[in-house]
C-alpha cells in the first residue's frame, strides 16, 4: 500500500468535495416533472403551493413536523388513518381543516421525493412573481439587438448626411461646380432603406399577428349556467372521468350530458355547504339559482321527482373552449389511458378553477415541447403495461444496457407529421 499523508487543508477540501458531491447527486436525483404529474393527479384536487384549500398550503412543508424526513411523509401519505391514531399534529390538521386526507398507497419513496421536489421548485417561482401565475416569457435578447440596429441605422443616416454635407464644403473651397444634390424625399438611396426598414418591421408583425391567428389563450366565455370545477372536482372530489368518460376510451373528451348532471342534483336542489361563489368580475353567484337553471334544461320538477321523464330533457348549450384546427388530430385516449397523462397537464389545476378558462397555448410548439421532455411509461409486461412498446425491442435493451436512462415521446414517433395531421 502506498502511505498518503493528508493535511488538515487537504483533509476539509475533501470533506467539502465530498459534501457537495452528495449534495448534487441527491438534488439531481428528484425528478420535478415527474412530481408535478403527481401532484397534479393526486394532491391538486385538495392541496395548493401556497395557498390553503381542502388541506394545508404545501410550500415549506419540509419544514414542519417531521417531513423533512420523507420516510416519516411517506408513512402519512400511505396510511393516514394509522398515521393519525398516534400523531398530534396531524390530529390537528383534522381539526383545522375538518376533513383526513385520502391515502394513496401506491405512492413510494421516489414519488415522496419527486413531488417535495416540485413543491419546492413551485414555491420559490411562485413567490418571486408574486402569485400563481407564471411570469411572461419575453425575448430580451431580439428586442436589444432591435434598440440597437435602429440606433446604429440613424447614426449611418446622421454620417450619410454630414459626408454630403463635407463634400459640398470641399467642393465650394476648391471651386468645383456640381449638382444641387438631390432632396431628401427624392433621393432614391432613402427611399430604397425607408422602403426595405417599412416592409420588414410589417412583415415581423404581419407573421407575429398570423401565427397568433386561432388560438385563444385565457379565453374564458360566460357559459349558460355557473359550474364550478373547484367545487366538483375539487372540493367533492368527482373523478374528472365520471362526468368526461369518452376521454379514456376516444378521440373526444365529450360534454356529460343533462342526465349525466342529475344523477347527483335529483337530489341536491340546493347550495348550501360550498364556499360562496364569484363569477370572473367578482360577482357573488347564487348557487341553488343555478341549480334551478339545470332543471330548466332537464325539465325537472323537485316538487314532482317522480315524475321526471329524463327524455324531455334539452342539452345545455355550453361554449366549448378549448378549440384545436381542423386539421390537427388529438385523440384524448391515446394521451390519458396510453400515455396517463394528467387533465391537468393541459387544462390546469382545472380542481382549483371556477370558471373554466384555457390554460395553454394549444400551438404547435407547445405540443412539440410536451413531446420532447414527456416520458413512456414503457412497461408492457404487466398487466397494468401497453403491449404496444414490445415492438421496440432496441429501446428496451438500450435500457438495460444504460445507453437511455428513458424513453421520450418524441423517440416514437411523436414528432412526425403524420403523428398529428391528417
Amino acid at each position: 500500500m502506498i502511505p498518503c499523508k493528508l493535511t488538515g487543508k487537504r483533509l476539509t477540501t475533501l470533506i467539502l468535495s465530498l459534501f457537495v458531491f452528495t449534495f448534487i447527486n441527491n438534488v439531481s436525483a428528484a425528478d420535478i416533472p415527474a412530481g408535478k404529474a403527481l401532484f397534479m393527479g393526486k394532491c391538486a384536487s385538495c392541496h395548493q403551493v401556497l395557498k390553503p384549500a381542502t388541506g394545508p398550503a404545501l410550500a415549506g412543508l419540509e419544514d414542519r413536523h417531521t417531513w423533512a424526513d420523507h420516510k416519516e411523509l411517506l408513512k402519512w401519505i400511505n396510511n393516514p388513518a394509522a398515521y393519525l391514531a398516534k400523531d398530534t399534529y396531524t390530529q390537528g390538521l383534522l381539526a383545522q381543516y375538518k376533513s383526513m386526507m385520502t391515502g394513496f398507497a401506491d405512492i413510494t419513496l421516489t414519488d415522496v421525493d419527486n413531488i417535495v421536489a416540485y413543491i419546492n421548485d413551485a414555491s420559490v417561482v411562485k413567490e418571486k412573481t408574486g402569485g400563481p401565475v407564471d411570469p411572461p416569457k419575453t425575448n430580451n435578447n431580439a428586442i436589444i439587438f432591435g434598440v440597437i440596429s435602429l440606433i446604429l441605422a440613424i447614426i449611418a443616416l446622421i454620417l450619410m448626411q454630414v459626408n454630403s454635407n463635407l463634400k459640398k464644403m470641399s467642393d465650394d473651397a476648391e471651386g468645383i461646380s456640381r449638382p444641387e444634390p438631390v432632396p431628401f424625399y427624392k433621393n432614391k438611396v432613402y427611399i430604397t432603406m425607408f422602403a426595405l426598414l417599412f416592409f420588414a418591421i410589417a412583415g415581423y408583425y404581419l407573421s407575429s399577428a398570423a401565427i397568433g391567428l386561432g388560438r385563444q389563450k385565457d379565453y374564458e366565455p360566460v357559459q349558460p349556467i355557473y359550474y364550478s370545477h373547484k367545487v366538483h372536482a375539487g372540493i367533492n372530489q368527482i373523478s374528472c372521468l365520471y362526468c368526461h368518460g369518452n376521454a379514456w376510451e376516444s378521440k373526444h373528451a365529450a360534454i356529460p350530458s343533462v342526465n349525466v348532471c342529475m344523477n347527483c342534483h335529483k337530489a341536491i336542489g340546493e347550495y348550501t355547504k360550498g364556499p360562496t361563489l364569484y363569477d370572473k368580475e367578482g360577482n357573488e353567484i347564487n348557487g341553488t339559482a343555478e341549480i334551478a337553471k339545470l332543471y330548466k334544461y332537464a325539465g325537472f320538477d323537485p316538487n314532482k321527482p317522480n315524475d321526471w321523464d329524463p327524455s324531455k330533457a334539452k342539452p345545455i348549450e355550453w361554449i366549448k373552449i378549448h378549440n384545436l384546427p381542423d386539421h390537427v388530430y388529438f385523440n384524448h385516449s391515446q394521451h390519458i389511458r396510453a400515455g396517463k397523462v394528467q387533465c391537468q397537464s393541459c387544462h390546469g389545476e382545472i380542481t382549483a378553477m371556477d370558471e373554466v378558462k384555457q390554460v395553454a397555448e394549444l400551438s404547435m410548439g407547445w405540443c412539440i415541447n410536451c413531446h420532447r421532455e414527456t416520458k413512456v411509461d414503457f412497461n408492457y409486461t404487466d398487466s397494468t403495461g401497453n403491449k404496444f412498446y414490445s415492438i421496440y425491442e432496441k429501446f428496451h435493451n438500450d435500457i438495460k444496457n444504460h445507453k437511455m436512462d428513458s424513453v421520450r415521446v418524441e423517440h416514437i414517433g411523436g414528432l412526425e407529421c403524420q403523428k398529428c395531421h391528417y
